[in-house]
C-alpha cells in the first residue's frame, strides 16, 4: 500500500485551503472493532458507534483485511441483495471479482474502485478470483456504503469501474502528502467517480512529521479513518491511529498531520477523508437493505423473497 502512487508529487497540482479558512475541531475519534463478513475475512467496522447524524450520508465503511492469505484462505461473499443505496469498494492490495444480476461487473486490482449504486435492488456477488484462493496473498480494501435520498432509492442499478489510473492525483502546498481524489471535488478539481448523493472521497498518504490543510465544503461532514500509521486531526493535534474513525465538527477546512516516527510495515500515514451532504431523512437500515421507514424494508424483504430484485445468472450456478 498504495498501489497508486508517484514518485516525485511536486510535479502534482497541489491543493491548499485559503488564508482565514476555519479548521474543524475534533469532536471525537473511535476505535474500529474487528469482526467478520460474508464468507469470513476479516473487518473492522470504522463507524461503529458513532452516531449516523455525524455519518450522514454515509452509513458504514469496513476496513477488509489487512490479512496475507495462505493458499485456498481466501475468502468473499455469497450472492446477496442490496436496496436502497450505494457500496464503494476501493482496493489497496490483492483481487476482488464482483457480478450483479443487472448485468454489471469486472475485476478491480490494487487501486482500482467499484461502485454500485443498488438503486430499486440486485442481487451481486464478490469474491475473490480463483487464481488468488489457489496462491494466496495479501488482501485489503475498503467498502463503503452511501445512503441514496428517497427520490432516488428506486432508480435503476448501475456499475461504475473506476480503474487506478483514472484517480485524481493532487498534492499538498509542500508536496508532503500524495491525494487520491476518488469522488466529488476540491479546490477545483474534480474525482471520477459519479455520485446522486455529494461527497468527497480521498485517500491520503502523509509523509512522516508532514501536514496537510485542506480546503472543505461548509455543508459538508467531515470524517477521516486512518488506514495505518498514526498522527493528528483538527489544529488541536488529536492523536489517531490505524483503525480509528475521527469525527470532525463545523468548518471550511481539514488538518491532518504525521507523527515523526511511523511503523516499519507502514512508513506513511495512510487516511482515508470523506465528506458528503447530509440527506436529512429518516434512515432505516436492515441487514443488506436501507430505507425510510419500515413497512419499505418490509416490502424490500418481500420483493428480496419473491424473486424481484433479480436472478442469478445461470452461468454462475
Amino acid at each position: 500500500m498504495p498501489a497508486v502512487t508517484i514518485e516525485n508529487p511536486l510535479t502534482l497540482p497541489r491543493v491548499a485551503a485559503p488564508a482565514g479558512a476555519r479548521t474543524r475541531p475534533v469532536l471525537t475519534v473511535n476505535t474500529a472493532p474487528s469482526g467478520f463478513e460474508g464468507e469470513g475475512f476479516p473487518v473492522r467496522r470504522a463507524f461503529a458507534g458513532i452516531a449516523y447524524r455525524h455519518l450522514d450520508p454515509f452509513i458504514m465503511m469496513d476496513q477488509m483485511g489487512e490479512v496475507e492469505y495462505a493458499p485456498g484462505e481466501p475468502k468473499g461473499t455469497p450472492w446477496h441483495p442490496h436496496r436502497g443505496f450505494e457500496t464503494v469498494t476501493y482496493l489497496l492490495d490483492g483481487t476482488f471479482v464482483h457480478r450483479d444480476s443487472h448485468g454489471g461487473g469486472g475485476v478491480i486490482n490494487d487501486g482500482d474502485t467499484q461502485w454500485m449504486t443498488a438503486g430499486s435492488g440486485l442481487l451481486h456477488i464478490e469474491a475473490p478470483p480463483e487464481s488468488l484462493v489457489m496462491s494466496g496473498g495479501l488482501f485489503h480494501g475498503l467498502q463503503l456504503w452511501v445512503n441514496l435520498p428517497k427520490s432516488d432509492k428506486m432508480m435503476a442499478p448501475r456499475y461504475q469501474d473506476i480503474g487506478g489510473g483514472r484517480v485524481k492525483l493532487l498534492t499538498s502546498a509542500d508536496g508532503g502528502a500524495l491525494l487520491r481524489l476518488i469522488a466529488g471535488d476540491i479546490d477545483g478539481h474534480q474525482g471520477p467517480g459519479v455520485t446522486h448523493t455529494p461527497i468527497t472521497m480521498i485517500h491520503v498518504t502523509v509523509s512522516p512529521g508532514a501536514e496537510v490543510t485542506l480546503p472543505w465544503r461548509a455543508d459538508f461532514n467531515g470524517l477521516a479513518y486512518a488506514l495505518a500509521g498514526r498522527g493528528t486531526a483538527g489544529a488541536e493535534g488529536r492523536p489517531f491511529h490505524m483503525g480509528q474513525a475521527v469525527v470532525f465538527g463545523e468548518g471550511d477546512a481539514l488538518t491532518i498531520r504525521a507523527d515523526e516516527s511511523q511503523e516499519s510495515r507502514s512508513p506513511n500515514f495512510e487516511v482515508v477523508l470523506l465528506g458528503g451532504l447530509p440527506i436529512r431523512e429518516p434512515m432505516m437500515h436492515y441487514g443488506p437493505f436501507v430505507m425510510n421507514t419500515h413497512a419499505e424494508l418490509a416490502q424490500a424483504f418481500e420483493d428480496f423473497q419473491a424473486g424481484r430484485l433479480g436472478t442469478i445468472p445461470a452461468d454462475a450456478l
